[in-house]
């Protein structure tokens, strides 16, 4: 499976960073990182991105998408990477829109960021990363005050929705593609992550808001939270709806022997074989305890387990360095 912290003020200010990564083996490994700054202040404009070209450089703003709670307001930053390795092309995909709102203004900031795994080829990574958001915000994703339940409708709908249109559309093609997918909105103060397959979403937690300053100048670690659940066809809960589907799952613990993961988006030759695009969605509210997030697919934790990724980050954050360089070294 395959192929892409200077507070302001004396005052605790820190840095909330987001890191995607993706990769497919143990020597593949594409990353996006993604930066949430807190400031202690209100009233600064959040930073923007421009989601074309193969790197994404956040970049200063005209908007002022404001987030107030208790004096803090967070800011987001992003970048991401890719490298094949061995692989003779890239399957992957990946989506950083720090203003994510398209065609659907309001209130509520709106910043989203995936990646898809890729399997078969990259034709469905390539149609979730074009059509999953926009299917989720023309679901009804909150814009104006925010709404956890429908938030998570918008989601599931948005992913039903992208999976049944890249299933006529690989028909009509005469591909069998499919992708694993980890994807985050931050809506307002809110963040949502879903996943569908290995793919993984791990936060960098702090265990007290007062210990701030030592986690970003070299003292204790933070902690590794791993946000998502693997969707795997060796796992008892996705085994019996394989088999009950009429599926088999192989001594090589895969579906037909051939695949390992029991949900994804695409495959439309295992739908029929309990293969589902239904992901698992998880959320929780941003405070100064949350420093940065790491998205990553198998090839990613294939190299890292998530405390190591979670230091790997922290140590280049620490020496100073910009998120573009916080990019996961490949192992031989």
């Amino acid at each position: 499976m395959a192929d892409s912290a200077k507070s302001v003020l004396e005052e605790e200010t820190s840095k909330l960073e987001t890191k995607s990564k993706r990769g497919v083996d143990v020597e593949d490994a594409d990353v996006t990182v993604k930066k949430f700054k807190t400031e202690a202040t209100a009233g600064v404009a959040d930073k923007t991105g421009d989601c074309t070209g193969r790197k994404l450089e956040a970049v200063n703003g005209d908007e002022e998408n404001k987030v107030i709670r208790m004096g803090v307001k967070f800011e987001i930053e992003a970048d991401a990477a890719e490298d094949k390795g061995s692989r003779h092309t890239m399957e992957d995909a990946w989506v950083l829109l720090l203003d994510a709102s398209l065609d659907f203004p309001g209130k509520l900031r709106c910043a989203h960021f995936a990646i898809y795994d890729g399997h078969g080829g990259r034709l469905a990574a390539e149609y979730a990363q074009k059509h999953l958001h926009m299917n989720v915000l023309s679901a009804g994703l909150p814009r104006e005050l925010l709404d956890v339940k429908a938030t998570k409708k918008a989601i599931l709908d948005g992913f039903r929705k992208t999976d049944e249109s890249l299933l006529q559309e690989s028909s009509a093609g005469g591909w069998q593609d499919g992708a694993t997918a980890v994807c985050v909105w931050v809506l307002g103060q809110t963040v949502f992550v879903a996943n569908v397959g290995d793919a993984k979403a791990v936060v960098a937690r702090s265990s007290t808001t007062d210990k701030l300053s030592n986690n970003l100048n070299g003292g204790s670690s933070l902690k590794a939270i791993v946000l998502t659940r693997e969707h795997k066809a060796i796992y008892p809960q996705e085994r019996a709806r394989i088999q009950k589907a009429g599926g088999v799952v192989g001594s090589n613990g895969r579906l037909q022997g051939r695949l390992e993961v029991s949900r994804a988006l695409g495959d439309r030759q295992f739908k029929k074989l309990g293969v589902i695009a239904t992901p698992d969605i998880h959320s929780f509210e941003l405070t100064a305890r949350e420093h940065f997030i790491i998205l990553g697919c198998d090839g990613l934790w294939g190299v890292f387990g998530p405390s190591d990724a979670v230091d790997f980050v922290q140590k280049l954050l620490q020496e100073g360095l910009p998120i573009t360089s916080a990019q996961v070294i490949k192992q031989e």
